[in-house]
């Protein structure tokens, strides 16, 4: 036994290092015969001895059986979108905005890649062995793909050589190549199966797929370009540096990243990638330029859900040219019209588009889009398909110009636009059912009032069956009402009135964001919620006190207390409350005391007794709020053993630093 475990450790010892040279180094040192002769030997011996079997051996990459769904799963540190840029002028303005808040003369070295037309992913790796790999999602949560990501053979399964943190999240792009595209597809066709559009529908099909043996068989690759959450372990002090780290590691890094200097370098590297993009033997849809130095890069630090330190330089989008069919409405949840061109089908930008946003009036009339027209259509930054300009040559001599319906085209309400707005919106508000079911279907949501079973075609039989007129006719529902829906079983009708019932049990910011108030998100119905404390307290405010809420200005107070001022909309808050649906009061008998509420921690190294993820919880629960970067709004660090570079950045702005006993020690109080 003891020369097969010694000869076992040999094989994956080979078939790591020939994984590394083949997929990161790209200098293979055996021919394949070779490798799959090491692999065989290695099945082999495993199959014999089931006991030496470890989860990070080559052989497990497709293990366990289908999954039924993904499990969420919440980003340690946010995975952050960029800011996007289209013309040089903008890379001009961005180089210029970096210099001015560095407050310095000289040029800034930026690293440069290319921008993978792909999904987002972030793998964490604990001592080195892979543990869970998740989608960007909404950039706070993501999907659970572990199984998924233990398929792509560039993916390590443990990390390669010495010094990697103790916990370490390689962030990177999952993509498919041009030829593994086009030989899947014929495969597909081949078996009478449906093909794929374009290479990323392919890559984040595959990467979703609930059977991970079915992902194996899909020529996946990936690129990491970043990190996110580090524990025990520290980073060189550039952005360079740190790929070099992670290809140390075992971590595939784009071979086309270079480093250049100023404006100049970038400008000059983006039509380098431009000229060599026909020839890459992947889709790209522009370049990405970050701050080399980690420095700056703290120093620079992030405006809304992006960095200042980074943003992409989209090529320009593909175009084709078709025909407007017509000119239609669309009344969205807030009663906002939007024009719509409904076009003959065209193929661009490696999707088949039918539809095309026009914006608003504003945007209709300056465009002057006319059914009949011909027209040029682009999917602005590679994604929503817009008319670009009209061919007016082109244009039928009894084309006319649109106008602004007086009346909703759904509920037949006025149409009003306030003067100065570019939007124009029905009057109808709860009455009307384009808003209604929108508002309904928002109300219902995950993120709201989280009424599992309550889809969108529930709602629209709801609504077509005049059962439910508005939010807090949902709570009148009982399984019997249900049962009459189309295809709803009494089992099904039973289910969802139970999930019903559960949703009266909510917060205050859940209940806020789930009214669906103009310009509240989910993180101002958070704000709002942690200033009022009491829905009574929000409803007796006016437009100067909305506004001592941080980050909150006029547009959003107004829109606030005009949603207040509603009597409609106060019918349906008292029917709500009425009906059941409560949340903790703050400060109340049914409240957990918040002694740490205003309060912004930031957690840094590993704590003795307590996860990061029990401290966060405890955080949150206690009323305060976490930071994944320290800054002078930091009230306080929470360190553990083998602290990051975040503990000197505390030091340097003199923020409090303290330890478990003492955090315990605030919880208390």
């Amino acid at each position: 036994m003891t020369s097969v475990r010694e000869r076992v450790r040999v094989l994956r010892e080979a078939i790591a290092r020939h994984d590394y040279r083949y997929y990161v180094l790209n200098d293979p040192e055996v021919p394949d015969a070779e490798y799959d002769r090491l692999a065989a030997e290695l099945r082999a011996l495993e199959a014999a001895h089931p006991e030496l079997v470890t989860a990070d051996s080559p052989t497990q990459r497709v293990s366990g059986e289908p999954s039924r769904e993904f499990r969420e799963v919440e980003h340690r540190v946010p995975m952050l979108s960029l800011d996007n840029a289209f013309a040089d002028e903008d890379i001009v303005n961005f180089d210029r905005r970096v210099r001015e808040r560095l407050e310095i003369d000289g040029e800034v070295d930026y690293n440069c890649e290319p921008k993978l037309d792909g999904l987002a992913v972030g793998l964490v790796y604990e001592d080195g062995e892979l543990r869970v790999g998740a989608t960007r999602g909404d950039g706070l949560r993501g999907e659970d793909v572990t199984a998924n990501l233990r398929t792509l053979k560039s993916v390590p399964l443990r990390l390669q050589g010495k010094g990697y943190p103790r916990l370490l999240e390689a962030r990177g792009e999952v993509f498919m190549t041009l030829k593994g595209f086009e030989r899947m597809n014929a495969e597909l066709e081949a078996r009478g199966e449906k093909t794929f559009v374009n290479p990323r529908n392919a890559a984040a099909g595959a990467l979703r797929q609930l059977d991970p043996r079915i992902t194996a068989t899909r020529p996946l690759e990936i690129y990491f370009y970043g990190i996110g959450a580090v524990e025990g372990g520290s980073f060189a002090g550039r952005h360079s540096e740190l790929l070099a780290m992670l290809r140390g590691w075992g971590l595939r890094t784009s071979p086309e990243i270079r480093l250049e200097r100023g404006v100049a370098g970038l400008l000059s590297y983006y039509r380098l990638i431009g000229e060599r993009r026909p020839s890459l033997p992947y889709q790209i849809d522009g370049v990405v330029y970050k701050v080399d130095s980690l420095t700056q890069q703290r120093d620079l630090g992030f405006v809304a859900r992006a960095p200042r330190w980074a943003i992409a330089h989209k090529f320009p989008a593909e175009e084709e040219m078709t025909t407007v069919r017509s000119v239609e409405w669309q009344v969205g949840r807030t009663g906002a019209l939007t024009p719509v061109a409904r076009l003959e089908p065209v193929f661009v930008g490696g999707v088949t588009v039918s539809n095309a946003t026009l914006h608003n009036v504003d945007e209709l009339h300056r465009k002057d889009v006319r059914a009949g027209d011909s027209v040029i259509i682009r999917r602005a930054g590679d994604v929503i398909p817009e008319v670009v300009r009209v061919i007016v040559e082109r244009r039928p001599p009894d084309a006319s110009p649109v106008v602004l319906p007086a009346k909703c085209p759904v509920c037949g309400s006025d149409v009003r636009r306030i003067e100065g707005e570019a939007v124009a919106r029905c009057t109808g508000g709860l009455v009307c059912p384009a808003q209604r079911k929108e508002s309904l279907k928002h109300f219902a949501s995950r993120r709201a009032m989280d009424i599992e079973g309550l889809g969108d075609k529930i709602i629209d039989q709801l609504v077509d069956s005049g059962l439910v007129h508005d939010a807090a006719d949902l709570y009148g529902l009982d399984a019997a009402k249900l049962a009459t829906l189309e295809r709803m079983g009494e089992k099904s009708a039973s289910k969802l009135a139970a999930a019903i019932e559960m949703s009266k049990q909510t917060t205050l910011a859940r209940f806020l964001f789930a009214l669906g108030i103009p310009n509240v998100g989910e993180a101002t119905a958070i704000a709002l919620a942690s200033h009022f404390r009491s829905l009574e307290a929000l409803q007796g405010a006016d437009a100067d006190r909305v506004e001592e809420v941080p980050d909150i200005g006029p547009v959003v107070s107004t829109a606030v207390v005009e949603f207040f001022a509603e009597s409609k909309n106060v019918d349906v808050l008292r029917r709500l409350v009425a009906a059941g649906i409560q949340w903790p009061v703050v400060g109340g008998a049914d409240e957990v005391n918040q002694p740490l509420l205003g309060k912004t921690f930031v957690l840094t190294g590993t704590l003795p007794n307590l996860s990061r993820t029990d401290a966060e919880a405890r955080i949150r629960r206690a009323g305060g709020k976490l930071s994944g970067s320290v800054s002078k709004k930091t009230s306080y660090v929470l360190a553990g053993e083998n602290p990051g570079s975040k503990l000197e950045k505390a030091r340097e702005l003199n923020v409090p630093i303290i330890d478990e006993v003492e955090f315990k020690a605030m919880l208390r109080e």
